[in-house]
Order: structure tokens, then sequence, then C-alpha cells
């Protein structure tokens, strides 16, 4: 079996697994306690942080470690709209974001925000001339995703960072960017983001683990009431094997993200080359997207269908993203993108990893040719 199925989670590093077993049985002591074991798990969670921060070019102090990206996007959004209700109570994001970030957003709805929701285009972009038109004398915060989990389009976040510093300093600016981290550059401090969220199993690191980017001097209303760890912003006691196990899976994702890119793009280029000689395919990726991700539809047939047809022939697919994947109704992503009903239904995200070679590649092709013929004696 083959793994294509990297934007859903990842295949963990060797050494990742074996830090958290070591840590996880030397170093037990609550880093809040203050004899030697607490003082040891402090100095690792301490490290950790550096380790964070200097792959994300920031300060340690910024470094926010948090239970995934999902509590990241509701600290962010949530903590910022509780915290600054003095500027006002609007908020704006896309149509297309991932559900912790839209669904938080319908909920802050539901407890009085206004939230503005960008359409997109084609391609499923917005423009940063979209988000200042958008833009209230009551605007406290914009989310926009860097790469979009279902299709891989790559939103234009540095233009919008720097129009929002230009034109409304006072806006905050949020940016998940859980499927762009490793895979393409981004400078956080020089795109003018003011808030950034990460997961740790997107990157080959645990699940469970995740970190927020907080600029210094900015502050939130903490979600969680409790012993005020995390500067206050995320009460608990920190997770200390899978953080620093979170900080050896960022640094090595840092690393190696040139040649990974460039790795993945070609191999991505070879998939959609492919693809392109079946006519029958839609492909929803659009030429500014991620290297890593390939998604289409396949309009008249359920997506579930050709997932398991190319199971069957031994490769791991996903109908879209991993928490919406076992709801039946048509993408959200997909429609708001323009597709029909019909096509927002068949849809199937292909998203490749390190470990995958061009035989690989050639191999699921063969199988999605195979599937395809199948589905259409089946019509």
């Amino acid at each position: 079996m083959i793994y294509f199925d990297h934007a859903a989670t990842t295949p963990p590093y060797k050494e990742v697994t074996e830090t958290v077993a070591e840590v996880m049985a030397r170093h037990y002591g609550n880093p809040s306690s203050l004899h030697r074991l607490g003082e040891e798990s402090d100095r690792l969670l301490n490290k950790a942080r550096e380790v964070c921060a200097a792959a994300l070019s920031v300060n340690p102090k910024e470094i926010v470690f948090t239970g995934g990206a999902t509590e990241s996007n509701n600290t962010a959004i949530k903590g910022a709209a509780l915290q600054y209700t003095n500027r006002g109570k609007h908020l704006i994001t896309t149509e297309t974001e991932h559900p912790s970030v839209y669904e938080c957003c319908k909920q802050l709805e539901s407890w009085g925000w206004e939230v503005t929701y960008l359409p997109v285009d084609a391609d499923g972009l917005v423009a940063a001339e979209q988000v200042q038109a958008a833009l209230r004398q009551d605007t406290v915060l914009v989310s926009v995703m860097h790469v979009n989990n279902e299709t891989g389009t790559l939103q234009p976040v540095a233009e919008i960072g720097a129009m929002l510093k230009d034109k409304a300093p006072r806006v905050l600016f949020h940016v998940d960017g859980v499927q762009g981290f490793g895979k393409l550059p981004l400078a956080v401090k020089g795109s003018g983001i003011d808030l950034y969220s990460l997961s740790a199993h997107k990157l080959r690191g645990p699940k469970g683990v995740g970190l927020l980017y907080v600029r210094e001097g900015l502050k939130l209303s903490p979600l969680l009431a409790g012993g005020g760890q995390e500067g206050g912003i995320r009460s608990g006691t920190e997770n200390i094997p899978y953080i620093v196990a979170f900080a050896k899976a960022l640094r090595l994702a840092s690393e190696g993200q040139p040649s990974r890119a460039a790795k993945l793009g070609a191999l991505k280029d070879r998939l959609l080359r492919g693809m392109i000689a079946l006519p029958e395919l839609l492909i929803n990726t659009p030429g500014a997207s991620a290297p890593h991700i390939v998604h289409f539809s396949y309009p008249g047939t359920k997506a579930e269908a050709l997932l398991h047809m190319l199971e069957e022939e031994g490769f791991f697919v996903s109908t879209r993203s991993a928490c919406s994947s076992r709801r039946s109704e048509p993408s959200r992503v997909l429609l708001a993108m323009g597709r029909s009903p019909e096509a927002a239904s068949s849809g199937i995200r292909i998203s490749l990893g390190e470990e995958h070679h061009e035989q690989d590649i050639d191999a699921l092709l063969a199988a999605l040719k195979k599937s395809v013929q199948r589905l259409q004696s089946l019509r």
C-alpha cells in the first residue's frame, strides 16, 4: 500500500517517535514543579520553544504551545475577538477556510460578532484588494489561510499582510499555516502576520500538539482558565514529550524545505501531466498552489467509489479534508470556487510526501486510469 494522504496526516519521522518514547520515560516531571525533575522538564520546554522560534525566525517568547492547529486557530480568532471588543466586533475571512477557522467564525456570529466571508475566484483565490474593500472601522481581525487544505490553492498572504500594515495597522492578521510550512517559504515577521498556527502531525510530528505564534505585545483573551501556563494564553500542563518531538519535526521541516519543495513539485507535475490524459477528470488544483496537493473531480461518480477502487489497487487517497471526509454533502470549498454540486460531490485529493518517487506516481496513474475505466463500464 502507498499512502497519498499527507494533507490529512503524515507518517512521523523515526527520530520523532524515538524522542517521544525517550522523553516520556526519562523526563516525566511537571515543568511547573520546583524540584529537579520539574526543572529538567522546564529546560526541555524552553529548548523546544527556542528551536521552534528559530525555525520561524521569531522570538521564543512569541511561541505558545497548544494541543493542535484547531486549538491554535480558535485561540487566535476567539482570543483576539474577545480581547479587543473595544475596537469592534467585525471579522474578515474567506469562504474556503478550514473548518477550524470557518466554524469558529460561525460560532462568533452566534455570539454577536459580524463576519465577512470573502468570495473566491475559480482558482480559490482572494486578493488583497478584496480584503481592503471589506475593511470597516470596527474590523478587529482578518484570517486567511496560507494553503488551502483541499485544493492546495496558495493565498497571497504576504500581500494581504503588507496591505493591512499600510492601510489598517490596528487590524490583526491571522494565518493558518498548517499546509504551507515545510513546503513553501514564508517569512512570518516579514509578512505582517500577527498570529500564525501550526500543527505537528502535518510535519511528520506527533498528533495532539501544535503552536501559535503570537506577535510580541499582542494580548489574547485565554480560552482556558487555569494555572496560567504558556504566558497565560494556554493553561494546562505542557505535553513535554510531544512538544520536544514537535520541535524536532519542525526543525527538520524547516531545514529541508527547499529540496522538499523541489522534489514534491516535480512529482506533482508528473502526476498532473498523466491526469490531463484522462478527459473525464476535472482538475481543481490551480497553477498557484502548494507542491504537494492535487485535487480533482470525476463528475457523475461518488467520490467514495473511486477512493475505494484506488484502495483496492493499493493506494490511500482522500475525498476532502480529513475532518470533513465522512460528510456526504458537496465540498464547501469547491462550491465556493464555482464548481457544480455534482463536481463538488466527487472530489478526490491526492497529497504527496517526501518518501514518494516517480514510480509511485506512475503506478498511481495506472491505477487511476484502470479505476476510471471500471467506473465508466458501470454507468
